[in-house]
């Protein structure tokens, strides 16, 4: 009896496999495809990003004070892998939460009737949605560098239903447009419920300003590349944020990132906070070294204070050149057992930005604040307004070797 009850089992398990394999056949061929120019690259950057580094570009020789394995196992990130809760009890973006040191004390009466007022209109008023997200990235000719675009992005550990996506393009004169529309067409149409963007906005402005890539990084050219990447910027968010708590600028040619990247900037809940973005390089011994890519990241000291103090006011201060020495402090400055920091510039490769920063009229200067602007004047902006600043030295990015 007992071997008759093993048999029936037995067979029954074989049916309903054989079911399972049936309808699971069926349901992938069903299923929408992903468009070419994300299929066959971005598969393959699935399989390299599983893990930090593959085993055929290690990481010998480093530049920065970092361990081999830095981008798995990061013992100096604070947060990693920690989960971003709002506060209970926060306050409306739209309040004032930091004191000003001109601000004045409204007197009680008045102060209990604006609280009436605003007791009346809260109800019609719309909040932000809670730990939503914005990204948004500006891009020209970016056609080779999008499948891994929507690779890292589709491996990022946060709800798609609160994450929404805004993609300006300028001055593009390859496929980029065509394919972000045929990218855009698949998420929002084809693809599985838990990939698609609450919302994917292309927005197309063209500035007719060409500089050819070998120029890009020419000293020279700084000021005015940077201030038409300003305008592009400030075009991008005040057509794009909406009721998003949260904004995350991304440059469209990162190469890696942590998949729980969001959450863990999210966790230090600073009003503006950027990782340390590397890049690799070969040395003249052909090893691959990694350094700092991001110069704009930067905190002011008592030497740069005296340089800035000698400038004119037209003077425009830029960052990475050995003909210019500003004496600032970089990301890689600081010692192991300072894991955030305050800093005075930032840069725009991976930056996580409070929505009520933008709101307060903090964008990208087009002119010269400070003797910055783009990103580095849109940091020293946020701290004129009282705004925090902040940088990981030890959580790493890396970006495309240029």
């Amino acid at each position: 009896m007992p071997i008759i009850t093993v048999a029936f089992a037995l067979t029954c398990a074989l049916l309903m496999l054989r079911a399972y394999r049936h309808n699971a056949a069926e349901h992938a061929q069903t299923m929408p495809q992903m468009p070419n120019h994300v299929t066959d690259v971005g598969e393959s950057w699935y399989a390299k990003t599983s893990t930090a580094f593959d085993e055929e570009s290690p990481m010998p020789d480093i530049d920065v004070d970092v361990d081999q394995d830095m981008f798995s196992n990061s013992e100096y990130i604070e947060v990693l892998g920690n989960e971003y809760k709002p506060k209970a009890a926060s306050m409306p973006s739209w309040l004032p939460h930091t004191k000003l040191g001109e601000a004045k004390t409204l007197p009680t009466n008045d102060s209990k009737l604006i609280l009436e007022n605003n007791r009346d209109v809260s109800q019609y008023t719309v909040e932000p949605n809670s730990d939503s997200l914005l990204i948004l990235t500006p891009i020209k000719n970016n056609a080779k560098h999008l499948a891994r675009y929507f690779a890292l992005i589709d491996k990022l550990k946060y709800p798609r239903n609160r994450t929404s996506l805004a993609i300006l393009v300028s001055d593009s004169t390859d496929k980029t447009q065509q394919m972000l529309i045929e990218s855009r067409r698949w998420y929002q149409e084809q693809a599985p419920p838990e990939l698609r963007f609450q919302r994917f906005d292309i927005y197309r402005q063209d500035f007719f300003y060409s500089l050819p890539r070998k120029q890009r990084h020419l000293r020279e050219k700084q000021k005015e590349r940077r201030t038409m990447m300003a305008r592009a910027r400030n075009y991008l968010w005040t057509r794009a944020l909406q009721n998003e708590q949260w904004v995350l600028w991304i440059d469209g040619d990162l190469e890696y990132y942590p998949p729980n990247i969001v959450r863990d900037l999210m966790a230090y809940d600073k009003d503006v906070i950027v990782p340390n973005c590397l890049v690799r390089r070969r040395s003249i011994h052909s090893r691959w070294k990694h350094t700092v890519y991001d110069r704009n990241a930067w905190q002011e000291t008592d030497q740069s204070r005296q340089v800035i103090s000698k400038l004119k006011d037209d003077d425009f201060m830029v960052e990475g050149y050995k003909s210019l020495k500003t004496h600032r402090r970089y990301l890689d400055h600081f010692p192991k057992n300072e894991t955030i920091v305050p800093l005075d510039g930032v840069g725009g490769t991976f930056t996580l930005v409070k929505s009520h920063v933008h709101r307060s009229g903090v964008g990208f200067p087009a002119w010269l604040f400070q003797h910055q602007v783009e990103t580095e004047g849109f940091a020293k902006l946020a701290k004129a307004h009282g705004y925090g600043v902040y940088g990981l030295p030890y959580y790493y990015i890396r970006h495309v070797t240029d």
